[in-house]
């Protein structure tokens, strides 16, 4: 297994153990999945910085019953040996849409985590 392939089956552990986190409504861990200084950009909802700000995001959305988080037609790019770029399709149970960057990088304690996440919801499947 090459070097690039070895550093993509990590992030893709990583961003298992982070979708099961979603998928377990398991907030604290799915927000200790992103970098202190994260960015999430969520069109069409706006942008959003820090995990103060990406809690107070994701919090709500994950209480009123969110889940069954699965992505389809992953796409990696190593970028380099601390950093990865992944795209992707996603559905749930209330919404779909394409990951169009996920920003992992690696950390000094070996444990890959978001950087940027920027995401488009293309249907809800509920009404507000």
């Amino acid at each position: 297994m090459s070097n690039d392939e070895k550093i993509k089956q990590a992030v893709l552990v990583c961003s298992q153990k982070w979708i099961e986190a979603f998928n377990k409504g398991d907030i604290d861990t799915y927000i200790a999945g992103y970098q202190v200084d994260a960015v999430i950009n969520a069109k069409p909802l706006g942008t959003f910085k820090g995990t103060g700000e990406i809690d107070a995001f994701w919090r709500p959305f994950l209480a009123s019953g969110a889940g069954e988080l699965r992505y389809g037609d992953v796409n990696l790019e190593v970028v380099d040996a601390s950093t990865v770029l992944l795209s992707a399709s996603w559905t749930t149970n209330v919404e779909r849409g394409i990951i169009t960057l996920e920003k992992w990088d690696l950390q000094n304690d070996g444990n890959w985590l978001l950087a940027q996440d920027d995401f488009e919801i293309q249907e809800n499947f509920y009404i507000l």
